[in-house]
């Protein structure tokens, strides 16, 4: 697909963050990390690559991956074959991190430059994964709640929205949310079949 493949090298090559940034400029060399083709139906649309995905270039290369690849029911196999899942976070590139070692939000450059035209080039995606705020805040625009608690609760309203996409948020499986995981343990009684289910049919 020659649009899809024009809008990827365009990401692949962009150094808008570095060159004429919104704010400060990014503190390193970019390096886009996405994942994208014309056959994938699903869409895992995360925050940003972190420091072990910038090294590698390959995204969920830590153990948020091995939680979310779990959450999903696939292997690593099937979860890197791009033919079957794309993966878009909502900045391509590693954000730096703050002055207590935690990493910065995504840059703003990236949705703002690039998303529309890339879900315009993706138009066989039939469900988004919202991993976190800034994912939900995008695909979910005003339906998203104020807090992930609400948008949480509200995940099967979500899901059965009439859009296309269809949207199914998630929270990060950062172990930063391990006290949400466990307040609330519906999610892996309710929530996790429904994904699993949705992931078999599409892959």
């Amino acid at each position: 697909m020659a649009e899809l493949d024009d809008v990827l090298a365009a990401i692949r090559g962009c150094r808008v963050c570095v060159e004429s940034p919104r704010g400060a400029p990014l503190p390193h060399e970019p390096r886009p990390v996405l994942r994208a083709s014309a056959t994938a139906r699903l869409a895992i649309c995360g925050q940003a690559p972190g420091t072990r995905v910038h090294a590698s270039g390959t995204p969920f290369t830590d153990p948020s991956g091995d939680r979310l690849r779990a959450w999903l029911g696939v292997t690593a196999d099937a979860f890197y074959d791009e033919t079957r899942i794309a993966i878009v976070p909502m900045g391509f590139c590693f954000p730096g991190q703050d002055a207590k070692g935690g990493d910065l939000p995504p840059r703003r450059e990236c949705s703002a430059l690039w998303h529309r035209d890339l879900f315009a080039a993706l138009p066989q995606i039939e469900l988004v994964l919202a991993v976190g705020a800034y994912a939900q805040d995008f695909h979910l625009g005003a339906a998203k709640g104020k807090t992930l608690q609400q948008t949480m609760l509200r995940w099967l309203e979500h899901l059965k929205a009439k859009r296309r996409p269809r949207v199914l948020p998630l929270p990060h499986p950062s172990w930063r949310n391990n006290a949400w995981l466990t307040k609330n343990p519906w999610f892996e009684a309710e929530l996790l079949p429904v994904l699993r289910r949705e992931v078999g049919r599409l892959l």
